[in-house]
């Protein structure tokens, strides 16, 4: 098994217009996905945010979605450091 190097978080409230072109740029970028994760943490949203990130995490094996209750951006950070791997 292939040890993760980089862990990308990305807190996710009512995002729906812009997550999918956000996640769009991290699928492009030059870097080996095996050596990558992505951990999408979706913070209460009241859009079609959870869907989105569900879809992606689906799609893509380096990207992990986390459902939590709203309690802000920072909380959103902290609670993914407690999985991230790289």
């Amino acid at each position: 098994m292939v040890k993760v190097k980089l862990s990308m978080i990305v807190p996710v409230y009512n995002a729906e217009k812009y997550l999918g072109a956000c996640l769009e740029s991290v699928l492009v970028g030059k870097f080996d996905k095996e050596l990558v994760e992505v951990l999408l943490i979706d913070d209460g949203s009241t859009d079609r945010s959870s869907d989105i990130c569900d879809y992606y995490a689906k799609r893509y094996s380096f990207i992990e979605t986390y459902h939590i209750e709203n309690r802000g951006q920072s909380n959103a950070r902290n609670y993914a450091l407690e999985y991230a791997r790289g």
